[in-house]
C-alpha cells in the first residue's frame, strides 16, 4: 500500500508551488515587454531574492524556462478572458464577450507589455522550435474559437448565411491586435474606442436586416 505523504513533505511542495508561481509572474510581465529571450535565470534570481540555482531547480534550462512562461500567461489568458465569455450563450452573445474580455485584458494592463502573445507571436513568428509552436498552438486556438463562434451565429441566424467565418474572425482578431499596437507603441487609448467601434460595426454588418430592424 503507498504511505501517503508526510505533513512536512505536503508544506514543501505547497511551498515550491507558491515559489515557482510567483517566479513566472514575474516572468511573464517581463516578457511581454521585453521579450522571451530577455528571460534568464540570472535575471529572475535577482528579481525574486533567489540563487540562480534555487531558479535553476525549478526549471532546468532557459527553454524550459520560456516554455513555463508561455503557459503561465495561457492560464492568465484562459482566467481573464475566455472562462468569462463561456458564461454568454453559443454564437453572437459569446462572440462579443470574447473580443470585450480580450479588449479589457490588455486596456487594463494585465501585462506591461500589452498582450503577451502578441508580443510573443512577434518575437518567434520566425523561429522555429517548440517555444514558437506553443506559442502558434494557443494563437490559433484563440482564432479557431473566435470563427467557431462566428459559425454558431450563421448556424443561430444571428449572421448572414453568406458571412466567411474564417475570414470574419481574422478581421475581428485584427482590430484588437491593432489597438494593442497603437496603445503600446503610441499610448494612445483611444485606439480601444476605435476597436470597440470597428467591432461594433463589423458585427452589424453581418446581420440579417430584419435582425438590425428589431434592434432599433
Amino acid at each position: 500500500m503507498k504511505r501517503a505523504a508526510s505533513p512536512t513533505v505536503l508544506y514543501h511542495r505547497e511551498d515550491a508551488t507558491r515559489t515557482r508561481r510567483d517566479i513566472l509572474s514575474v516572468a511573464t510581465d517581463i516578457a511581454s515587454a521585453e521579450g522571451l529571450e530577455g528571460l534568464t535565470i540570472g535575471r529572475l534570481a535577482k528579481e525574486q531574492g533567489m540563487s540562480k540555482t534555487g531558479i535553476f531547480a525549478h526549471f532546468g534550462s532557459k527553454r524550459q524556462l520560456q516554455l513555463a512562461t508561455v503557459d503561465s500567461a495561457k492560464q492568465v489568458f484562459l482566467e481573464r478572458v475566455v472562462q468569462p465569455s463561456l458564461k454568454q450563450g453559443r454564437g453572437i452573445r459569446r462572440l462579443r464577450a470574447m473580443l470585450e474580455n480580450w479588449l479589457a485584458y490588455v486596456e487594463q494592463t494585465v501585462f506591461r507589455g500589452g498582450c503577451f502573445f502578441a508580443a510573443a507571436s512577434a518575437e518567434f513568428d520566425s523561429r522555429p522550435g517548440p517555444v514558437r509552436d506553443q506559442i502558434a498552438q494557443l494563437t490559433k486556438m484563440w482564432l479557431v474559437g473566435l470563427r467557431d463562434e462566428t459559425t454558431n451565429a450563421v448556424s443561430n441566424k444571428e449572421f448572414r448565411a453568406s458571412i466567411d467565418p474564417a475570414q470574419f474572425a481574422f478581421e475581428l482578431h485584427a482590430f484588437v491586435q491593432e489597438a494593442n499596437w497603437a496603445f503600446k507603441l503610441f499610448n494612445d487609448r483611444s485606439a480601444f474606442l476605435r476597436a470597440r467601434r470597428a467591432i461594433r460595426s463589423k458585427i452589424a454588418s453581418a446581420e440579417p436586416q430584419h435582425r438590425i430592424g428589431k434592434q432599433k
